[in-house]
């Protein structure tokens, strides 16, 4: 049965959207990497927006999740502005760690395990009979690294049909032949972390949820 509409919840999600939304406007303006290297950085995320604005009627979901959204997007953002591997925090830290790269795309794949892992783990505790503990853990980093190869082959898949400068610049692999797996690591690595740090903190959005639509 779907949840009936609820002012006090949709507060939050609705001023995030605001916010992401303007902030994607002003990025896309004139960005350094080009609006079609933008989009191809950003587009993913603002589908994932449109989705969670499409089902909100039916399927509210926490504002954990709200906000992990809100956080990720912003973090592929940047690294739409510049592409990943330009981005000036990353060359800033290439350079005063005299690091061999530079590293923005790493904390993008991260952040790609990190916060969806919340999304997947709030359907399948709603949606399914699963209930806390192993198996729910080993599905949803196994749905994040699932999530993770499919970006991997989304780039690849761009690469080849896009000129090949705005391929190369998305794709983003800076001559090292083991970042497609660094990739798919980092992001379950991700999930594997902040699952059972802040499982708990999601449970506790979860249930003010449930309250506000009781």
């Amino acid at each position: 049965m779907p949840l009936r509409g609820n002012r006090a919840h949709a507060r939050v999600p609705a001023i995030l959207l605001v916010l992401v939304l303007a902030i994607c406007a002003a990025s896309v303006w004139n960005p350094p990497a080009g609006r079609f290297s933008w989009l191809l950085e950003v587009g993913p995320g603002l589908a994932g927006i449109a989705v969670l604005v499409g089902v909100y009627r039916r399927f509210p979901m926490s504002h954990w999740v709200y906000w992990g959204v809100f956080i990720h997007v912003l973090i592929l953002n940047y690294g739409g502005i510049y592409t990943y591997a330009e981005t000036p925090l990353g060359n800033w830290a290439r350079d005063t760690f005299e690091l061999g790269r530079n590293h923005y795309d790493r904390v993008g794949h991260f952040a790609l395990g990190a916060f969806p892992a919340f999304t997947v783990r709030e359907v399948l505790l709603r949606r399914t009979p699963l209930e806390r503990g192993g198996w729910l853990y080993f599905l949803v980093v196994s749905v994040i690294l699932a999530i993770g190869a499919f970006w991997e082959l989304l780039e690849w898949w761009i690469t080849l049909l896009v000129a090949s400068d705005t391929g190369t610049a998305f794709l983003g692999s800076q001559g090292d032949i083991w970042d497609a797996q660094w990739d798919m690591f980092l992001a379950m690595l991700a999930a594997m972390i902040v699952l059972p740090i802040f499982g708990r903190a999601h449970d506790r959005s979860m249930a003010k949820m449930a309250q506000r639509y009781s």
